[in-house]
C-alpha cells in the first residue's frame, strides 16, 4: 500500500476581484520552508506576478503558526550550497515582480519564516507572536534578515537582532517597528486596511510606486546579498563551528564551541 500523498505546502487563495493573493504555507505545526516549500512559494509568485490586477500578496501560515524556519537539514554541508541560493532568489523574484507584500503572523515565526514575514511592506501580528532570527544560536546567520532588518528597524536593532538571535513579541515587535499592528485577527485586520488603502488605487501605478519607494532593497539584492552568501558559503562554512552548532540542535543538545 503506498504512502498517501503530502499535502501541496503552499496554497494559494484570490478574492477582491482578483486584487488579493493569500499565499498560505500549509504544513502545519511547522510550515518549515524547506526546499519544495521554496519551490512552489517562487512558483506561485511567477503566477501571480502575471495577474495585472493583483494589488497585494499577503503571506500566512495554517494552523497556530505562521513558520518556524527553513529546514535544519539544509543548512548541513553538502545541502546548503543549493538550499540558501534557491532561497534567496525567492526574495530576488518577489522583489522584481513589484509587488506590494503583507504578512498576517501567528504564533512562532522564525529564522527563514521571520525573514520572508519581515521582508514584507506591512506585517500585523497576534499578541502571542514570537519574530527572530536565532540562526546565529546554531552557529550559522541569516543573510536576508542581516540585508532586510535595518531597512524596518535601523542598524543598531538590526544588528542586535542579529547577532543575539532573540525573539520579539506582539506588542513589542509593533513598539520596535518590526510590525504596523498587533491584533487578534490579523488577517481580517490587513485585508480591511487592503480594503481601505490598496482597493481603490490603479493596479498598474502601485506596483511602480511599490518599485520606486523600495528601489534600494532591490538594488541590495542584486548587489550586497551575492557578498553575504558568499561570506556565509565560503567563510562561515570553513570553520567547524557551523557544523557543529546545527548538529547539536538535531541532536537536542548543547554544542561545543571551538574556541581556538
Amino acid at each position: 500500500m503506498s504512502a498517501p500523498a503530502k499535502a501541496p505546502p503552499v496554497e494559494v487563495h484570490t478574492s477582491h476581484d482578483g486584487g488579493l493573493v493569500r499565499l498560505i504555507l500549509a504544513r502545519p505545526p511547522a510550515n518549515l520552508l524547506d526546499t519544495d516549500a521554496v519551490l512552489a512559494l517562487r512558483d506561485a509568485v511567477g503566477r501571480v506576478a502575471a495577474d495585472p490586477r493583483v494589488r497585494l500578496v499577503l503571506f500566512q501560515g495554517q494552523g497556530a503558526h505562521f513558520c518556524y524556519g527553513a529546514s535544519v537539514e539544509e543548512h548541513l554541508p553538502g545541502r546548503v550550497d543549493a538550499m540558501l541560493p534557491a532561497f534567496h532568489q525567492l526574495f530576488v523574484e518577489l522583489e522584481e515582480t513589484g509587488l506590494p507584500t503583507a504578512a498576517a503572523v501567528r504564533g512562532r515565526c522564525l529564522g527563514g519564516g521571520a525573514e520572508l514575514a519581515l521582508w514584507c511592506g506591512t506585517v500585523h501580528v497576534t499578541p502571542d507572536a514570537s519574530l527572530g532570527v536565532p540562526e546565529v544560536k546554531l552557529g550559522v546567520f541569516p543573510p536576508i534578515a542581516a540585508l532586510g532588518l535595518r531597512w524596518r528597524v535601523g542598524g543598531a536593532k538590526a544588528t542586535r537582532l542579529v547577532t543575539t538571535g532573540d525573539a520579539v513579541r506582539g506588542a513589542d515587535a509593533v513598539a520596535m517597528g518590526l510590525a504596523e499592528a498587533c491584533t487578534e485577527d490579523p488577517e481580517a485586520s490587513i485585508v480591511g486596511w487592503y480594503e481601505r488603502a490598496l482597493a481603490p488605487l490603479s493596479p498598474h501605478a502601485l506596483r511602480m510606486a511599490w518599485r520606486a519607494a523600495r528601489r534600494p532593497l532591490l538594488r541590495g539584492l542584486h548587489e550586497d546579498l551575492p557578498a553575504l552568501e558568499q561570506l556565509y558559503l565560503t567563510d562561515l562554512m570553513a570553520h567547524p563551528d557551523p557544523e557543529e552548532g546545527l548538529r547539536a540542535f538535531l541532536e537536542r543538545r548543547q554544542p561545543t564551541w571551538r574556541t581556538a
